[in-house]
């Protein structure tokens, strides 16, 4: 299993292109309220980290899911 620095990082990443407001990314940045992801960028989003992790994230977990932090955990935990 990798280290949760190591989603952390991916999760930065992932999210560069769709930072528009270019705000300065941490864990405890919102996926919605800071960034302002839309439904459909979420989704995009987790197509990505599915794609990039070769795992499934099932769709019930996401209204628990609100930070970069939260989804990297989120992503460690089904990746084992």
């Amino acid at each position: 299993m990798a280290e949760y620095q190591e989603y952390l990082t991916y999760m930065y990443s992932a999210l560069g292109g769709l930072n528009k407001k270019d705000l300065d990314l941490s864990e405890t940045t919102d996926l919605v309220a800071d960034i302002g992801l839309s439904s459909l960028e979420v989704m995009e989003l987790i197509e990505k980290i599915e794609d990039h992790f070769d795992i499934s994230i099932p769709l019930n977990i996401l209204p628990d899911v609100n930070t970069v932090g939260e989804l990297a955990r989120k992503v460690q935990e089904l990746n084992p």
